[in-house]
């Protein structure tokens, strides 16, 4: 009789960690459609993800979904590809880890040189505004229906519920998103820890400073490596030195596409001098516009310094940190899970994400949500998600394909 599939895997589908049997050819296919589709960074992706694997295919449960969000945005590098490279691992064991990753990351990729030969060629950006125009209101419905679900799960308890408030508040505060994930899941793991005291205290009848000092000596100092975690072209340069400037920049970003914006530029303009404020901006436009990763603005830089060969060693730069972080973190994660306090650790962390999620897709919705059409697409697209179970990803098309007739009426 065979082994029963571990928790966070459907029985028919089953793929133990570290070690998944699933179909790599499946995942491949997946992630591919991913990549060429998922407009609206990282929280669309996520909240896709979720909705086509956590839903639908049953790859993985909520449980198992929150744990590797939370354990990707522990780590420097781009969230949602990370999300890619750990359901991979799941999935299909080492191989699924590269070719998940890959498969998310490489289509974005080949749209963004191709965008940068126009732009190198042409010396403007091509016209999106009117896919964007119709296809951010449904990703804001996607992002909130991703919210819903996994909100149910994560906030287990009123303290979580709390800390998930005061997430946001600190979010739209501008406080770093690094140090309200790992602060988050800090003051919930010393809570746990304190409750486990008192109840140890209550059941063996210890002092309560006794038993408090030796939860804390034993199990909240294990929490402490994983809080703290953070922190015009002149001459065309070596393709070995874009890769080490990408490599190194890879190795240390956390948060957003903004964030990326700072340390590219204070590399890339300030130090460097490789390329000029206007490049650097259109550059960052070009990796928000397009589906896929941010981090394909590495490739539209690439482009620019070194060509084609510039672009591909500036995406592996600046990507490879993320699989090897993966690789090295993607194993521990079911290990912190089974320890009451690590795994208190990750449940704060875990709200904490949907928290920074609930905030993107708020100044999201502002921006995109703007007149009738938009406020309707934005309905429609969570009235089908939510009642109808639509797949997101012909919402998205529909969503592009409104936003481009719109723009024809409009010009008639």
């Amino acid at each position: 009789m065979s082994d029963p599939p571990p928790p966070g895997i459907a029985p028919s589908q089953s793929a133990p960690d570290g070690g998944g049997k699933g179909s790599l050819t499946e995942l491949a296919l997946f992630f591919l459609r991913l990549g060429t589709t998922a407009f609206g960074g990282p929280a669309a992706h996520i909240a896709i993800m979720e909705d086509e694997l956590v839903r639908r295919r049953k790859w993985l449960s909520r449980e198992k979904f929150l744990d590797l969000l939370g354990a990707s945005n522990l780590i420097p590098g781009p969230s949602s590809s990370e999300l890619s490279i750990h359901i991979g691992y799941l999935r299909c064991g080492w191989m699924g880890l590269a070719v998940g990753g890959a498969c998310f990351i490489l289509p974005a990729a080949i749209l963004v040189a191709c965008i940068a030969w126009a732009y190198v060629h042409f010396g403007h950006l091509p016209a999106v505004a009117a896919l964007l125009y119709g296809v951010k209101p449904v990703v804001v419905a996607v992002i909130l229906q991703a919210l819903w679900g996994l909100g149910r799960t994560a906030v287990k308890n009123g303290l979580l519920a709390v800390a998930g408030i005061v997430c946001v508040v600190l979010s739209f505060l501008g406080v770093n998103a690094l140090l309200i994930l790992a602060g988050t899941g800090t003051v919930i793991a010393c809570w746990r820890a304190f409750s486990r005291a008192l109840e140890r205290r209550r059941q063996e009848g210890t002092g309560t400073s006794v038993a408090i000092g030796r939860v804390f000596r034993m199990k909240v100092a294990k929490l402490l490596p994983l809080a703290g975690a953070g922190a015009a072209v002149t001459m065309a340069p070596r393709l070995w030195t874009i890769f080490l400037a990408f490599l190194k920049i890879g190795s240390v970003v956390f948060g957003s596409g903004y964030v990326l914006l700072a340390f590219l530029r204070a590399d890339m303009v300030v130090h460097r001098a490789w390329v000029t404020d206007a490049q650097l901006v259109d550059a960052v436009a070009i990796g928000q516009v397009t589906p896929g990763p941010v981090f394909t603005t590495a490739t539209f830089l690439g482009y620019l310094l070194r060509g084609p060969a510039g672009a591909v060693v500036a995406t592996v730069g600046i990507f490879l940190p993320a699989f090897i972080l993966v690789a090295i973190s993607g194993p521990l994660v079911p290990r912190i899970r089974g320890s009451a306090i690590a795994g208190a650790f990750l449940d704060g962390v875990n709200v904490a994400s949907l928290a920074l999620m609930a905030a993107v897709s708020y100044q999201l919705g502002r921006s995109s949500i703007v007149d009738a059409l938009t406020i309707g697409l934005a309905i429609a697209s969570a009235v089908l998600l939510m009642r109808f179970r639509v797949n997101s990803a012909w919402l998205v098309l529909g969503g592009a394909l409104a936003g481009i007739a719109a723009q024809m009426v409009r010009g008639l």
